[in-house]
């Protein structure tokens, strides 16, 4: 069974080439090229600022775009580093409503962590920084990874106490 040649030709105007300008679940990475079906780029992806089309011209801007960051964030590193100097040896204490055999209501999240960071060390380090290596239900000690940098990913104690 063939295609005819010009539904094939009506089938490529529905799709399009788009540069994600940020990660998004189920679609690609930040300064991807991905294709995309025309209507979720065009009413959706370019008019929120998740994408722009790739044509020629913004192709071009993409290297200038990537190094222009990659400059920024090395800037950046030396920040890093002092957060994971403060972070090191420390250890945070978060509240928390348990029960009798020391588990808690619900369940320990990185906004917590996040807000415990900026309370007790006035460091302010983004919640989704915070990697938990698992979930966490019972009062403990426990640690957490903060994912500042690919070179700079100091592991961080918390304390999880009864209320």
């Amino acid at each position: 069974m063939s295609v005819h040649p010009i539904f094939l030709k009506k089938l490529k105007l529905f799709i399009m080439d788009i540069i994600l300008l940020q990660d998004l679940d189920k679609v690609g990475d930040k300064y991807d090229i991905v294709t995309v079906k025309d209507g979720y780029g065009r009413n959706y992806l370019i008019p929120q600022g998740y994408a722009v089309i790739a044509n020629a011209r913004n192709l071009g801007r993409l290297d200038d775009i990537k190094r222009a960051e990659m400059e920024a964030e090395e800037k950046k590193v030396d920040l890093y580093r002092d957060i994971a100097k403060a972070v090191e040896g420390k250890t945070l204490k978060i509240g928390a409503k348990a029960g009798q055999s020391g588990k808690i209501f619900g369940s320990v999240t990185t906004v917590q962590i996040a807000a415990a960071l900026r309370e007790q060390l006035s460091i302010e380090v983004e919640r989704r920084k915070i990697i938990l290596p698992e979930d966490i239900k019972e009062l403990g000690t426990y640690a957490a990874t903060l994912n500042l940098h690919p070179s700079v990913q100091p592991e961080l104690a918390f304390e999880v106490i009864a209320e």
